[in-house]
């Protein structure tokens, strides 16, 4: 087999060539096992389309958005080493005796589906799996003992010669490596040897390298190159490697057990190293991924980190053993310059455009041990400002020029040689490299100076601001002027005076303020774009942004462009001495707590890509509604309310949980309830919003994120519905109505029977007055009335009396006849029998007067006349009355006693009340009724 050109020129080159790293060292984000709560290995990581970041770890799948970690475990509870994610969204991985995908359900959260069953019966035993390959349409899974193979809903397996070790795809082909035999490679469906492993190498990864060469990593025996089935080794620095991954056709990223990970070229020169000592909180890299952004995701033994790789901000540790606090740099003579904690530190550059990307190590300058201050370039001339004093440096020597304790900072006065100093006890003058004594009249710490012409502003930040108009000779201070918060600064304290544009500007408390001769105001040059800000430090660069610290931040002002900060280097800054140093657009220092920030703002600007904005999880009464993962179909309904989820009245409290997967941005976010919200809420670094006792509707909540250059995402969006309680829904509301109706419906009537009451009490008052006014009229006929009445009554008590008399009268004649009928009874018992006819006829006679009918017919008349017709009514209304009972109503009416009664009606006493006892049964009379008061009323 023919060996390349390529390989050739490889092992002709010498075994190692030693190189210096770059002294930009990217940023590192560590994360420990506490901020994901999960074991601390991890041993793979992927990204899918939307940002989301998957690890593979032993207590299941972890997944990161920017903001929130989520823990999937699986079925079985078993390790997960390895994952891939296919193009639909579902991420590939398994464990033992277990294998599926992961992928989001109706409620957004990650759901498995096991994909066992598809296994041969005889292949469904196994451990740990320990890779996952995408290639086309098929996953690969490989155990020790077997690859399974998923192609259209089938599984195969392919059993390894002796044990597999390594499964990979390199280059859109699939490789493996098994321990005795060497390296496959998967072609036509089987797997033929690629070359023999004669050397017992346990492979851990394969990765492009160059044209159709590759790079395969070993565990104890370093890299190797790969062509076609030829195996040579590449001499690197690396001996061991856990992880390898082609960064771009120049870099590699190689994992390592005890040496952290190492970035070499393609000569295998070591580049960059990314360690304990440069930050990494292990040195065990198991996996390496680059992300969308290039970030490096470093899968670590005990934790995970990420390295910003091509991040435009980059750490410079001029002494990487200590990384000392910085308060200057400055660029002079082709060497960078950079004042630290303990000294001046120097570095020879290279004519690069990134000075970041310089490869050469730092050396100090002698005899600047201490605290250097500040850099200042004057007369073409360097000077520092050091504890001990000032210093005249040029290449790597640094000749002292003041000696006397604490000076912060050099100055140069405009038309002359003359230079000021400021110290820790007032100004003194430099003439060239000649001391020119002490100028008297201030004895303050002055550790910010500008001039105008013969005048020097210095700043204490304790005590305000000084003006000082200097002598002809600048040996002296000839009229001094302290200005206070009673001169119109905003307060006594935090001023710092600076040049910009030619011209003494304050940075205070509240934005900038100038001198209008008088007095201190606000500047209205910047007052549109620092109103307000707190200010410490200020400094112009040649394009006339204004960079500057508000806070524990840095930022710039561009002419006519908003504010741009840099979250990045946030909390990070030195309190007692700021430094911002623009060299370039391509290079910018920033003086940090550890080490010196380098900034290339052009390609920070550039790079830069859109933010996106994703909702995390949305939770209801602790109740996951989404879990935060959506793909095709399900992203596009989170915003349709036709299938969003619908909540139980009662369950209208509901936290969002947003995020950004941006993951070296620090974001804002701005959000909405559509339904609640009239507008946006104003942009906040909050992840999460409440939302409580949310009355009955339709909702969608909608979240954008914003990064530090303005650039605002495309919303994210959820839409759910609270449902009614059931005094709420339209049947209750029906009812309602109805039940509104009724009572207008009996309202109304109320209201007329209330008019109507109304209308009659007005009526009967009306009939009231009618009847007081008739009284008077009426008074006289009742009078005459009651005349009338009680002659009608005498007339009527007479008529009685005439009865009663006449009745007695008949009483008393029927008892005379009875009586002459007795005697003439008796005497006819003793006459003879001829004079007996005699007295016969005559009882015949008296026995026809005793019957009395006309007598009976004319009181009847006559009792009819008097009581209005009482017989004849009686009948009618009783007709089973006889004549005789009509008799004993007519005597009961006028109260006769029964023995009267008896007379009247030839009978006896007891045959009156048996009458009277029938009389009451025909009347239907009860008991407790009195027969007489019956009567009395029977015709009333």
């Amino acid at each position: 087999m023919k060996a390349p050109i390529i390989v050739i020129l490889l092992l002709l080159l010498p075994v190692h060539i030693q190189a210096q790293h770059a002294i930009g060292v990217p940023g590192i984000t560590n994360y420990p096992p506490l901020q994901y709560g999960a074991d601390p290995s991890v041993r793979q990581v992927c990204q899918d389309a939307s940002g989301l970041l998957y690890f593979a770890n032993d207590d299941g799948l972890l997944t990161f958005d920017g903001s929130y970690w989520k823990q999937y475990s699986l079925p079985n509870k078993t390790a997960v080493r390895a994952l891939a994610i296919d193009p639909k969204g579902r991420i590939y991985t398994g464990g033992q005796d277990e294998l599926g995908y992961f992928y989001p359900g109706d409620n957004g959260a990650l759901r498995f589906h096991s994909l066992a069953h598809l296994i041969p019966p005889v292949a469904r035993q196994f451990a740990d799996i320990w890779d996952v390959v995408m290639i086309r349409d098929e996953v690969f899974f490989r155990t020790n003992e077997s690859i399974l193979r998923l192609h259209d809903s089938t599984i195969t397996t392919f059993d390894a010669p002796h044990q597999w070790q390594l499964l990979c795809n390199a280059g859109g082909r699939l490789y493996a490596a098994d321990r005795e035999e060497g390296l496959f490679l998967f072609r036509n469906n089987q797997w033929h040897p690629l070359c023999k492993n004669k050397a017992g190498l346990r492979f851990t990864a394969i990765t492009p390298f160059r044209h159709d060469t590759l790079l395969a990593a070993t565990a104890q025996n370093g890299l190797f190159l790969l062509h076609d089935s030829t195996l040579q080794s590449f001499t690197s620095a690396i001996s061991g490697a856990l992880a390898a991954t082609q960064l771009d056709e120049d870099h590699l990223a190689i994992g390592t057990a005890n040496d952290g990970c190492m970035i070499i070229d393609a000569q295998g020169r070591l580049l960059q190293q990314f360690s304990r000592d440069e930050g990494l909180q292990g040195n065990t890299v198991q996996t390496i991924y680059p992300d969308h952004d290039q970030h490096l995701w470093l899968g670590l033994k005990n934790g995970i980190a990420m390295v910003s790789y091509r991040s435009a901000i980059k750490h410079i540790y001029p002494d990487a053993a200590h990384q000392l606090s910085t308060y200057s740099a400055h660029v002079y003579n082709q060497q960078l310059y950079i004042g630290t904690a303990d000294g001046l530190y120097s570095l020879p550059l290279q004519g690069l455009r990134d000075l970041s990307a310089t490869k050469a190590a730092f050396s100090v300058v002698p005899g600047t041990g201490g605290k250097a201050w500040d850099l200042s370039e004057i007369h073409h001339q360097l000077f520092l400002g050091h504890i001990d004093g000032v210093f005249l440096v040029n290449g790597n020597t640094a000749t002292p020029l003041l000696k006397r304790p604490g000076c912060w900072m050099v100055t140069g006065l405009p038309g002359s040689n003359a230079m000021i100093a400021g110290t820790y006890t007032g100004l003194h003058l430099l003439r060239g490299t000649r001391d020119g004594g002490s100028i008297d009249g201030l004895y303050e710490s002055l550790h910010y100076l500008t001039t105008e012409g013969n005048v020097v502003w210095a700043s204490h930040p304790y005590r305000g601001v000084f003006r000082m108009a200097l002598s002809a000779d600048k040996q002296s201070i000839t009229q001094l002027q302290h200005f206070t918060q009673a001169d119109g600064l905003p307060s006594t304290q935090n001023n710092f005076v600076y040049t910009l544009n030619g011209r003494m500007v304050v940075a205070t408390e509240q934005g900038i303020y100038q001198y209008t001769g008088k007095r201190f105001v606000p500047d209205t040059q910047y007052s549109r774009t620092f109103h307000n800000i707190p200010l410490r430090y200020l400094v112009q660069d040649s394009s006339h942004n204004i960079w500057f610290i508000s806070r524990q931040q840095v930022g710039v002002a561009a002419p006519g462009q908003p504010i741009v900060y840099f979250p990045e280097m946030s909390g990070q800054l030195p309190n007692e001495n700021a430094c911002i140093y623009p060299y370039d657009r391509n290079n910018v220092f920033v003086g940090s707590n550890t080490g010196m920030f380098h900034l290339d703002y052009a390609d920070y600007l550039s790079t830069q890509r859109p933010p996106t904005a994703m909702i995390s999880a949305v939770k209801v009464r602790d109740s996951l509604a989404f879990g935060g993962y959506a793909v095709h179909d399900t992203a596009a309904a989170l915003e349709d309310l036709r299938h969003g989820p619908g909540f139980p009245n009662k369950w209208n409290n509901v936290h969002f949980e947003y995020s950004s997967p941006r993951y070296d941005q620090a974001m804002q976010y701005s959000y909405q309830l559509q339904g609640f919200d009239t507008e946006w809420s104003a942009w906040a670094t909050r992840t999460e919003k409440d939302y409580t006792n949310l009355p009955y509707g339709e909702y969608v909540f909608r979240v954008r994120a914003r990064n530090n250059l303005g650039a605002v995402s495309a919303p994210a969006s959820f839409a759910f519905v609270i449902r009614p309680a059931w005094y709420e829904t339209i049947t209750a509301f029906i009812l309602y109505g109805c039940l509104l109706t009724a009572l207008v419906y009996y309202g109304l009537k109320w209201q007329e029977n209330r008019l109507t009451r109304a209308q009659q009490k007005r009526q009967e008052e009306q009939e009231k007055q009618l009847y007081l006014q008739q009284l008077e009229l009426d008074r006289s006929e009742k009078e005459i009335i009651s005349l009338q009445k009680n002659q009608l009554a005498a007339q009527v008590d007479f008529k009685n009396k005439e009865l009663a008399t006449v009745t007695m009268l008949l009483v008393e004649r029927r008892t005379l006849l009875s009586r002459i009928r007795e005697e003439l009874n008796r005497l006819l018992k003793t006459v003879p029998p001829a004079v007996a006819s005699e007295f016969k006829a005559l009882l015949r006679m008296l026995e026809h007067a005793e019957e009395g009918e006309d007598d009976w017919q004319q009181f009847a008349i006559h009792f009819d006349e008097v009581h209005s017709n009482f017989l004849s009514t009686l009948k009618k209304k009783y007709p089973v009355l006889s004549p005789t009972d009509l008799k004993l109503c007519a005597y009961l009416r006028i109260n006769l006693s029964s023995k009267e009664i008896a007379q009247l009606l030839n009978i006896s006493a007891k045959s009156v009340e048996v009458s009277r006892y029938r009389l009451r049964k025909k009347l239907e009379l009860p008991t407790e009724v009195n027969l007489f008061d019956f009567l009395l009323q029977v015709t009333a």
